[in-house]
């Protein structure tokens, strides 16, 4: 694929380790950019501390890390012709999002601001205005979803929607012969609040006093990892529950082979990787009903919905599944069938566009070999 032949881009954003949504997104789009033919420049928003004592001290951290980025940000923003910023809310915008945004501005050079913060809305409730400020300096603001498209109009923000990318060869279904254990149950969230791990252990504890060979699998890090092991012993089942930390790529492709539900029973979500990467595996999907996963799946058609906030809706859904593998093998099918849209090859063509209309924001300067 040519299409991004001499295209010279600055890519900013999380990539592993560890890893997760966002930093696997940004390694994969830099990985793709550059088979494509593009010159891809990397910028890690999560470089390791320089020198190692820095990242136990908070501000310090802070200060450290914004100083190093702020310099190679200009070094690399003078080589490149776009820049494409991995944004999220909080103070991940402010440090580093409205950084690259004002110095590319300085130094004429397009940014494509690609939004993918689940917690936008309230961050927006909060900071629009400073926001709006930044973004002026935009060439395009892109969001993986409708969700996020409407989060950002309803602040006077127009944006693109270009999903997120799934390789549809990593993440495939179990071949004959590989091991799928029967009724292995998976979450592969990070162990935050946000993220429900506590909604899916009591959920589980349900799904056992009808299923009792059920086992479940928390691929995840984070914060809430010692109470979430409390919490399965106080459930009774931590002989049944495994917590293997946070996975890459190819164990992770390899686990949800290895399940047979995939759960994602999260309080924020915009577009999960952890949902698509299931869906093309071949592995059905029960989630709660919030943020952008309305938008990418259909109830009890690719996936089945919940309300959030409710560990017996998630039982229910999940017993639904294991009692009917027939029917959760005709959704899993639809979903894999509905995913093929989210593939390189689909997706390629809009970030060109993306890319060839951000140019057009800064006069003189051109590609060598114009996209396709």
């Amino acid at each position: 694929m040519t299409t991004f032949a001499g295209l010279r881009l600055l890519l900013v954003g999380p990539v592993p380790p560890p890893a997760g949504g966002m930093a696997n997104q940004t390694r994969q789009l830099r990985e793709l950019l550059q088979q494509a033919g593009a010159d891809v420049a990397l910028l890690p928003t999560n470089a390791a501390y320089r020198p190692a004592w820095v990242g136990r001290v908070p501000v310090l951290r802070a200060l450290f890390r914004l100083a190093g980025y702020l310099v190679a940000l200009w070094l690399h923003v003078g080589r490149v012709q776009v820049v494409h910023v991995m944004a999220n809310s909080g103070w991940s915008w402010h440090l580093f999002a409205a950084p690259a945004l004002w110095v590319a501005w300085l130094r004429r050079v397009p940014v494509v601001v690609n939004h993918r913060g689940g917690e936008a809305g309230e961050f927006l409730a909060r900071s629009a205005g400073l926001v709006r400020l930044s973004m002026r300096r935009a060439a395009r603001l892109v969001v993986p979803s409708g969700f996020l498209e409407a989060v950002f109009r309803g602040h006077a923000m127009p944006s693109d929607v270009v999903p997120n990318i799934i390789d549809t060869q990593r993440f495939r279904p179990a071949e004959a012969g590989e091991p799928r254990p029967a009724q292995q149950l998976l979450v592969a969230r990070n162990l935050e609040p946000i993220y429900g791990n506590d909604l899916a252990l009591q959920a589980f504890a349900l799904v056992r006093s009808h299923h009792p060979q059920a086992r479940l699998v928390i691929a995840g890090s984070g914060p809430l990892e010692t109470a979430l092991h409390d919490q399965a012993r106080a459930l009774g089942v931590a002989d049944a529950v495994q917590f293997t930390g946070r996975l890459d790529r190819e164990p992770m492709a390899a686990l949800l082979r290895a399940s047979t539900v995939s759960i994602n029973p999260t309080r924020v979500d915009n577009m999960p990787n952890s949902v698509l990467e299931a869906m093309a595996s071949g592995v059905p999907v029960v989630s709660t009903a919030v943020g952008g996963v309305p938008f990418i799946v259909r109830d009890a058609e690719t996936a089945l919905l919940v309300p959030a906030e409710d560990p017996r809706a998630l039982a229910d859904a999940v017993c639904r599944l294991l009692n009917d593998p027939g029917a959760a093998r005709a959704m899993a099918e639809r979903a894999r069938a509905d995913v093929q849209r989210y593939t390189w090859a689909q997706v390629a063509p809009q970030w060109a566009a993306v890319y060839r209309q951000a140019l057009q924001r800064t006069p003189g300067r051109a590609l060598t070999e114009p996209l396709e």
